[in-house]
């Protein structure tokens, strides 16, 4: 059996920056383990698989496909970046002729569009609410050490955890800080957590950005993540209610980097614009 993969860099316009995903082509129905077995075998932060819904569905015309998303060590309810590659596959290499694409996943129907050299990916909005930080203290010690943090959140329906540093540090604090993702399975005691953004407000005057940040997630199998649509699910929340602004720009600085052009929606949603580089096309035999 032959499945057309891609390797896609997400939320920048230049190969080998922003966060590269993989994303298989399923003409037929995959056998179950074998979606963790490609995944681990790629070895990237994700493998996103889309799959037709209904036998005559057509990847060049058919504007509704099934996907899913794997770590290398297991499925996730939501990747933003591998979204956001898939839609590029089908755009850009497939040549869909639809305007919009629906996307059926564990999160429920998400869509993806064009917007000249942009695909706006319509994602939920999560609410990160205020953590009592005892029960965190020692992972955010093992993250930032002794470093000032300014507000602790925890968003229950993605199970992240929102540590914002304080307003005197800028991006290049943030940039330069060793963190070492692999001793948070041990500080980590709450058994709720899945994943860490730290984040840091920006200098928006002019065209600067409105805050920046890093996300890690050794607990499915990903200790640095370049650049994270989820994350920005639950960071889009917060920055708007604490700029007061629905649209933002906004920059994740691993070694990588990438840029994410955020719109806070009304109906408790949020676009978040990215560009794509694809770097790899080929056939997986198995």
């Amino acid at each position: 059996m032959q499945i057309p993969i891609f390797t896609v860099d997400a939320f920048t316009n230049r190969p080998f920056s922003g966060n590269p995903a993989a994303v298989c082509l399923l003409e037929n129905d995959l056998d179950e383990d074998l979606h963790q077995k490609i995944a681990t075998e790629m070895n990237l932060s994700e493998t996103a698989f889309i799959r037709k819904l209904k036998p005559g569905d057509d990847f060049t015309k058919s504007s509704c496909f099934g996907l899913r998303w794997f770590t290398p060590a297991s499925e996730v309810p939501l990747c933003g970046h591998a979204t956001l590659a898939s839609a590029a596959v089908l755009f850009h290499v497939q040549k869909n002729t639809n305007s919009v694409l629906t996307f059926v996943t564990l999160s429920g129907e998400l869509k993806a569009r064009q917007e000249k050299d942009h695909i706006v990916l319509d994602l939920p909005l999560y609410t990160a609410y205020p953590q009592e930080l005892k029960e965190v203290e020692e992972l955010i010690k093992a993250a930032v050490g002794d470093m000032i943090v300014q507000d602790v959140r925890y968003s229950p329906d993605t199970k992240k955890l929102l540590v914002r540093l304080s307003d005197t540090y800028d991006r290049s604090v943030l940039e330069n800080l060793k963190v070492s993702a692999q001793h948070f399975l041990s500080a980590e005691k709450t058994g709720k957590l899945k994943g860490l953004i730290l984040t840091v407000k920006g200098n928006s005057s002019g065209k600067g950005h409105d805050f920046y940040s890093r996300y890690f997630a050794p607990w499915v199998g990903v200790l640095e993540d370049p650049v994270t649509g989820s994350a920005h699910a639950v960071l889009s929340s917060y920055w708007s209610e604490q700029l007061g602004k629905k649209e933002m720009l906004a920059f994740q600085c691993s070694r990588r980097g990438g840029e994410l052009k955020i719109s806070v929606r009304s109906d408790g949603r949020v676009d978040i614009a990215g560009q794509t580089a694809v770097v790899l096309k080929g056939n997986l035999t198995l």
